[in-house]
């Protein structure tokens, strides 16, 4: 694909190797989300014979409170951490020959793990964006920079998780069904890339393999089956549906994905009982003593739990390392706010444009196709949201973690909001946000009594920034939009670089 050598495309990359191997070789041990079981999970495959089983002794909250309150010392043994047996085999079996070769390295497993799954998803983050937006490089760019940069999902795709081959099935996937929908001349050379029936259902067989909170994507292909199945007619401008191609996709997609995780499926149900081809019955029964949100509620109400709900899945998306016990510094969450604020006015704008026909530039246009994967990926943030707001019905999670999955497309709309956020045409808008912001910011620090030095010097910036380059826009040719982006995503690169030193080591260390 077009772009995949460029200079740019191979900086990002190799920056994120870098940042990488700082998260997998200075991280301390078991200092990840639920690393010590998905660790034991390899261990148990590596070490005994058959798969498994989630048993009532897997988990102790107690003992686990211990372990994360005293950084996991040498003296407390992670052996018996094993709450993680019920998830699907496939991450698991793809560690299992690296475990033996390398004796149960640590990092090493992380760093491959970063390496070769976290490194495939960062780069199907740019084939995404390229191929919805064959015109627009830095939207393919922007997505694979956020994708890469992000210093909480660093965090994650450099640990021992099946979070990192989940996210990259589940972009391989969107990868073909986004070429299947982008039907332009443009994309012919790049839209066949494993573009069949029988390579999606090997794909999404081998997603329902790895972990169930990338399930979503059997809703996603029959969606896109169902769009792709409808052709245009002469005939009084409609549209007919061919049902017979219809059934032959489906049958053949879903039924070898079936396929493939049948055996899992019967082998659940015949060890857990009572249908439960997932193990999500048993794991909810042996989890005894974590936080439920029915009792958090009754703690602290409705109020204080939104609160912390909202704040916490922020802090959470963009840093907050260990077991959820180190968060960032407040500079560092008020600057990505600004630029998440930035990034969601941009959307708004950029929405109110599309609707306003007249004045959308010819190269701005979007064809039917384009909105088409733009609609299949908020669908797909949609479903990852639902999945998340699920999870903390019953339990207290606020982890944004679990929306990773959906990063792709999530960076894909933060792109496209921050391009149109610093493009000239909504320069004086983008000043009047800032000045909000600025005044906020004010108002708050009088309101606590301490002035918030930090923020009020970036908003106040900014805010000069933005105002000085609105009132010389009409007389000089200023900085292009895509290099006032590469600036933002060189912020949050040097972010990533430096919060192993500034968050994880000085805090996680035993």
């Amino acid at each position: 694909m077009a772009g995949a050598r460029s200079p740019l495309f191979i900086l990002i990359l190799t920056v994120y190797l870098v940042a990488g191997g700082l998260y997998a070789f200075l991280t301390p041990a078991w200092q990840a989300p639920d690393e010590p079981a998905h660790y034991n999970y390899v261990r148990a495959l590596a070490t005994k014979t058959g798969f498994p089983q989630l048993k009532a002794n897997c988990y102790n909250q107690t003992y686990l409170n211990q372990l994360t309150s005293r950084r996991f010392p040498p003296d407390m043994s992670i052996n018996n951490i094993c709450y993680e047996f019920h998830q699907p085999p496939l991450y698991y079996l793809l560690g299992m020959p690296v475990f033996v070769l390398t004796g149960g390295s640590l990092p090493v497993l992380r760093f491959l793990s970063m390496a070769l799954l976290g490194g495939g998803v960062v780069v199907l983050a740019f084939f995404i964006g390229r191929t919805i937006f064959p015109a627009r490089p830095a939207m393919a760019y922007g997505t694979m920079a956020l994708v890469a940069f992000v210093p909480m999902h660093l965090t994650i795709l450099s640990s021992i998780n099946n979070d990192v081959l989940a996210e990259l099935i589940l972009a391989a996937i969107l990868f073909i069904l986004v070429q299947r929908l982008i039907q332009s001349p443009a994309n012919d050379q790049t839209r066949r890339y494993f573009d069949n029936d029988w390579s999606l259902g090997i794909l999404l067989g081998l997603g329902l393999g790895t972990k169930t909170t990338i399930y979503i994507a059997v809703p996603l292909v029959a969606i896109v089956l169902w769009w792709t199945s409808a052709k245009e007619t002469s005939e009084h401008g409609g549209t007919v549906r061919d049902w017979r191609k219809l059934a032959h996709q489906a049958a053949t997609i879903f039924g070898v994905a079936l396929l493939i995780i049948l055996p899992w499926f019967v082998r659940n149900a015949a060890i857990y009982g009572n249908l439960d081809i997932l193990g999500l019955k048993r794991h909810s029964q042996i989890v005894v003593g974590q936080l439920r949100t029915v009792d958090y509620l009754a703690e602290v109400g409705w109020l204080a739990y939104l609160g912390d709900f909202i704040s916490t899945t922020f802090h959470s998306f963009w840093g907050q390392f260990g077991w959820m016990a180190v968060p960032m510094d407040g500079r560092s969450y008020w600057l990505l706010t600004l630029l998440s604020l930035m990034a969601l006015g941009g959307l708004v704008g950029f929405w109110w444009t599309m609707r306003s026909p007249g004045v959308v530039a010819p190269e701005d246009k979007l064809s039917i196709y384009q909105r088409h994967a733009l609609a299949l990926m908020a669908i797909t943030i949609s479903l990852m949201a639902l999945v998340y707001l699920g999870y903390n019905a019953a339990f207290v999670q606020f982890q944004s973690r679990y929306l990773f999955p959906a990063l792709i497309p999530l960076g894909i709309f933060f792109t496209l909001g921050l391009h149109e956020a610093l493009s000239l045409r909504w320069k004086w808008w983008l000043a009047t946000g800032l000045g909000i912001a600025f005044a906020w910011v004010i108002a708050a620090s009088l309101f606590k009594g301490d002035l918030d030095k930090w923020a009020v010097l970036m908003t106040g910036l900014a805010l000069l920034l933005a105002i000085g380059r609105a009132l010389l826009s009409a007389r000089y040719r200023l900085i292009p939009t895509a290099w006032l982006m590469t600036a933002c995503y060189a912020a949050l690169a040097l972010l990533a670089l430096v919060s192993p030193f500034w968050f994880i080591v000085p805090h996680l260390s035993p």
